[in-house]
C-alpha cells in the first residue's frame, strides 16, 4: 500500500517536470525583455542609440517580453496539458487534447455560474461585492482566479479519466465513440460539473 502511494506521488512529481522545464526560459525572456526596454534603464546607461525606440534590438526585446509574459499568463493551461501527458499511461496525445478541452469547459462553466449568481453583471463588469482579484480573465474567459492549481486539477482529473476510459468498448451503434474518442467526451461532461461546483 505504501509503495503504491509512493509510486503515484512519484508519477505526479515527474508529470510536473514538463511544464516546469519551460519556466527558466520564460523567466529569461521576460526578465531580459522588460529590463532592457525600460526607459529609465536605457537613459541611465546612455543606450538610446542601441536600445531606444525604433531600433531592431528594442523590437526584439519587446517581442521577448511578450513571449515570456504569454507563457507565465497561461501557466494553468500549460500545467493542465503537461500533467495530463505525464500521468497518462498510453495515447498521451489524446489526454493532452482532452485536458485543453476540459480546461476551457471548466472555465466557461465557472463563468456561467458567476453570471447566474450575479457576480458578473450583464454588461461584463464584476459586481461590487466581489473581492478584488477573485475573478480574472483566463484565455479571454472571466473565471475564478485559480492559478496553476486549476490547471493541476484538470490535468490530474483528465489523466485519471483517460487511464480509465481510453480502452472502453461501447455498443455497435455507438462504436465510433469508443476507445480514445470517448476520453474528450467524458472529460467534457465531468468538467462541466466540476466548473459548476
Amino acid at each position: 500500500m505504501k509503495d503504491k502511494i509512493f509510486g503515484v506521488l512519484q508519477r505526479v512529481g515527474r508529470s510536473f517536470m514538463l511544464p516546469i522545464a519551460i519556466l527558466p526560459v520564460a523567466g529569461l525572456l521576460l526578465g531580459l525583455g522588460s529590463s532592457f526596454t525600460n526607459t529609465t534603464t536605457i537613459e541611465t546607461y546612455g543606450l538610446q542609440w542601441l536600445l531606444g525606440d525604433k531600433t531592431i534590438l528594442h523590437a526584439l526585446l519587446v517581442i521577448m517580453n511578450a513571449v515570456g509574459s504569454a507563457i507565465f499568463d497561461n501557466l494553468p493551461l500549460i500545467f493542465a496539458v503537461g500533467v495530463a501527458i505525464g500521468m497518462a499511461k498510453k495515447e498521451k496525445e489524446v489526454s493532452a487534447l482532452s485536458a485543453v478541452i476540459a480546461y476551457f469547459v471548466m472555465n466557461v462553466s465557472i463563468n456561467a455560474m458567476l453570471k447566474i449568481s450575479g457576480k458578473i453583471l450583464a454588461d461584463g463588469s464584476i459586481a461590487k461585492d466581489v473581492l478584488d482579484g477573485t475573478i480574472t480573465s483566463v484565455c479571454g474567459i472571466q473565471s475564478l482566479q485559480m492559478g496553476v492549481f486549476g490547471g493541476i486539477i484538470v490535468g490530474l482529473g483528465v489523466a485519471a479519466l483517460h487511464n480509465r476510459f481510453y480502452k472502453i468498448e461501447l455498443p455497435n451503434a455507438l462504436s465510433f465513440f469508443c476507445g480514445t474518442r470517448f476520453v474528450p467526451i467524458i472529460s467534457t461532461v465531468v468538467y462541466l460539473f466540476v466548473g459548476i461546483l
